[in-house]
């Protein structure tokens, strides 16, 4: 049986100048599908899911925060993402 739930993801921009526009990057360990999000699109191939800014929250100044939810369902195990990479940097979980 698939269940579904709902996450968020926070981008903080932790640098000293402004983020124009952001990706951020992950994949699920185990099978997971984003089924819907708000605040983001998104896009996924497999594992891999990719998560764009829409026109509101594309600018990030420093010290602030974006951030996006997304209902995702599975079957069986549902591991937490581990590895995540912004406009193709590592960053943070």
């Amino acid at each position: 049986m698939a269940r579904r739930l709902p996450g968020e993801a926070t981008i903080r921009n932790t640098g000293t100048a402004p983020v124009n526009g952001w990706s951020l990057r992950w994949s699920f360990a185990d099978g997971q599908q984003l089924n819907q999000a708000w605040g983001a699109t998104y896009t996924q191939s497999g594992t891999q899911v990719t998560a764009t800014n829409v026109s509101w929250n594309g600018s990030i100044s420093p010290c602030v925060t974006a951030s996006f939810g997304f209902i995702s369902s599975w079957s069986g195990s549902n591991t937490k993402p581990t590895a995540f990479t912004l406009n193709g940097s590592a960053c943070g979980d």
